[in-house]
């Protein structure tokens, strides 16, 4: 499933990144790699997510969460 699609105080580790190249390299660098567990701490209404990485929170925008590919965990 899509970053996107995940829901308000779940956990989920990240599977792949399906981005563009550029972008992709950018959320690498703030720490959203392959089995890293991330947060979605809120979503508003224009389709961004806030999220909670390694103890940061970041928001990102529909377009790059839909192209994250996550598995909830417990």
């Amino acid at each position: 499933m899509s970053l996107f699609e995940g829901k308000k105080n779940k956990n989920y580790e990240i599977k792949g990144l399906y981005v563009e190249e550029g972008i992709t390299r950018r959320l690498q660098a703030l720490g959203l790699n392959d089995g890293t567990i991330i947060t979605v701490l809120n979503r508003k209404k224009n389709g961004a997510l806030i999220i909670r990485v390694r103890g940061t929170r970041l928001a990102i925008g529909k377009h790059i969460s839909s192209g994250i590919e996550v598995e909830e965990v417990a």
